[in-house]
């Protein structure tokens, strides 16, 4: 074996280089390894991600969601689920406060009474927020899933410009008039030079 630092030839039983120490274990295990170690990419480190525009990161999150197989299908069922479970714990806080607190309601003073027995009002915050992501989920998220779905389903886009001229299907070898010709009125100079030369 070559060691790989002095270029000296050692003997394949030898843990460390007789001429300057190097590891010739570590190098034997680097070279039988079947996959070398992969280079460090700059591009999936959290500092990478840190400084891409907004555009390039929404374009890598939908990425990642494309190769984990989310759909916006799954995400507006999600938005559904998720509005449903806010909704309902925000009902129950709400309950729950309104029982618990007409139970402690009788042992205070009747001016703190009357602001106990309403904070059952706060289960209604996340009753209401659930009921908005129910909304968003079964309305606006619909028609985002409608949008993308027809944008998949469309054939791809042609350029907006006229169209080009040239034969007007592929069954036929007939051209289509071009309106000029390449040969008309390159010889024009040269009767402009004749009657030069007569005056």
């Amino acid at each position: 074996m070559l060691c790989p630092r002095c270029s000296s030839n050692q003997n394949d039983d030898i843990k460390f280089c007789t001429s300057c120490g190097a590891n010739l274990e570590a190098v034997r295990v680097a070279l039988e390894r079947p996959g070398s170690p992969t280079k460090l990419d700059w591009n999936d480190t959290w500092v990478a991600q840190m400084f891409m525009s907004g555009k390039a990161n929404e374009l890598r999150k939908l990425e990642l969601e494309r190769r984990m197989g989310i759909t916006p299908e799954i995400k507006r069922y999600n938005e559904i689920k998720a509005g449903v479970i806010v909704s309902s714990a925000g009902l129950g806080l709400a309950i729950f406060l309104h029982v618990f607190m007409k139970g402690i309601a009788g042992n205070v003073a009747p001016e703190a009474a009357a602001i106990i027995t309403r904070l059952w009002i706060v289960g209604v915050i996340p009753f209401l927020i659930g009921v908005a992501l129910m909304i968003n989920g079964l309305v606006v998220s619909k028609r985002i899933v409608e949008a993308m779905e027809r944008e998949k389903n469309e054939p791809p886009a042609l350029d907006d410009g006229p169209a080009p001229r040239g034969l007007r299907t592929p069954n036929t070898s007939e051209f289509i008039p071009a309106g000029m010709s390449v040969t008309e009125h390159t010889t024009r100079h040269l009767s402009n030079a004749e009657q030069k030369v007569d005056r």
